[in-house]
């Protein structure tokens, strides 16, 4: 069988530890053969961040920029104990944050669903995906450890000269700051994505915040939502039978576990953060869930949805077999090389994303996964594959079904 040929790069980013190894498994067994692939590729690993200054993260947004489909490997975001374990100069940013702010946009999570993996939460018998604004909040937060006593201020000066200041804090000692921040063309291009997602997958759409609490923040969000709902939405909603609700993050979390799911939850940025893992692991794991950030622009970034695996990396560098699940890493590039061949009106690379994700699909379904979801497995006796035979068994099944779609 010929090599299908791609018309324009992918950008390419490559991560660390565990997702790094399954990362070159997955190229060298599940695409190599069967794509001429074409990626501008980076290196987001750690140590060559520190050697970059990072400045290949930044390097690697403006490459998404460019050719508007990326797909990232799962990076390490190093908190002091890796700081000490990689020799860092620097605390580096998350790439994930970094990538988002220069592309803005929604990042949407929505599930990997088999048959044998039940959701812990009965009811929710459709799923549901997660629409997490990318920009701003915690991510681009500044913070301050305060010393001593003393008086926090928050100060804003337009471009004009003029001051506007209030109060934070009268520290009676040693304490902590953070400030946050927002944009409004952010905001509603974030409400666009959710509206436009929502009316292309025909799901009700939810956006929560605590608008109760955080009278200018929040609220800020829940009125460009609403403002951008009843200008330019409302009537294809109801043409095509959705809705759209604001509602509190505290009441959606107790509606959302009384749902049948089947929705687009719109939520800030760490709001998704959370939530994200949250309906991953009812639905199964992490490893089961994908991810792609949309810009407004219409770049796209694909990637896992988890982290890098550390403890099986460990494991994998004394050279056991581990069984790390490859599902979202897969599905970053099904993902990626369809969007890809979609732009590029290159069909077969389109097809062939999607008999790679079927082809994953029914290795679960006939009983052969990895350890994490084996456990979570009903109706059968699940085989326990390492990550190296859940690939193979992928790579059988995927040459069964282009040879059968081929004869």
């Amino acid at each position: 069988m010929a090599k299908i040929t791609m018309l324009n790069p992918i950008v390419e980013m490559d991560g660390d530890e565990m997702t790094r190894i399954l990362w070159g498994w997955i190229k060298e067994t599940l695409i190599y053969p069967f794509i001429d692939l074409k990626t501008e590729y980076y290196d987001l690993s750690l140590p060559h961040r520190e050697e970059t200054g990072d400045q290949v993260t930044i390097d690697a947004g403006k490459g998404i920029l460019r050719h508007q489909v990326g797909v990232k490997c799962a990076t390490i975001t190093p908190n002091t104990a890796r700081m000490e374990e990689y020799r860092l100069t620097h605390l580096w940013k998350s790439p994930n944050a970094t990538i988002r702010a220069l592309l803005d946009g929604t990042v949407f999570r929505e599930p990997i669903l088999v048959s044998c993996i039940k959701p812990v939460v009965p009811t929710w018998v459709k799923p549901i995906t997660i629409a997490r604004h990318a920009y701003g909040d915690i991510y681009k937060g500044v913070e301050y450890r305060v010393p001593a006593a003393g008086t926090a201020t928050l100060v804003f000066t337009d471009t004009q000269g003029k001051t506007w200041q209030e109060g934070i804090c009268r520290f009676e000692g040693p304490g902590v700051l953070q400030g946050i921040h927002n944009k409004d063309s952010s905001i509603r291009a974030f409400a666009h994505a959710c509206f436009r997602y929502a009316l292309d997958k025909q799901q009700d759409l939810w956006f929560a915040a605590k608008d109760t609490i955080s009278k200018q923040y929040d609220h800020t969000f829940k009125e460009i939502f609403q403002q951008t709902f009843e200008t330019e939405y409302q009537d294809s909603f109801t043409a095509s039978g959705i809705t759209y609700r604001y509602t509190l993050i505290d009441d959606a979390i107790a509606r959302a576990i009384r749902s049948a799911g089947g929705f687009v939850w719109a939520c800030k940025n760490y709001d998704g953060d959370v939530l994200s893992d949250m309906v991953s692991s009812v639905f199964g794991s992490l490893g089961m869930m994908t991810s792609v950030l949309v810009s407004p622009e219409g770049n796209y970034e694909y990637e896992a949805a988890h982290g890098t695996v550390t403890r099986h990396y460990y494991r994998h560098l004394q050279g056991e077999a581990t069984s790390t699940n490859p599902m979202a890493t897969i599905f970053a590039w099904t993902g990626a090389l369809r969007k890809r061949g979609d732009l590029d009106q290159t069909e077969p690379l389109s097809t062939f994303a999607n008999a790679l994700e079927k082809a994953s699909l029914l290795v679960i379904e006939s009983g052969k996964m990895t350890q994490d979801i084996g456990g979570l497995c009903t109706g059968m006796h699940p085989v326990i594959l390492s990550s190296q035979e859940f690939i193979q068994a992928v790579r059988f099944q995927l040459e069964r079904l282009l040879e059968s779609r081929s004869a």
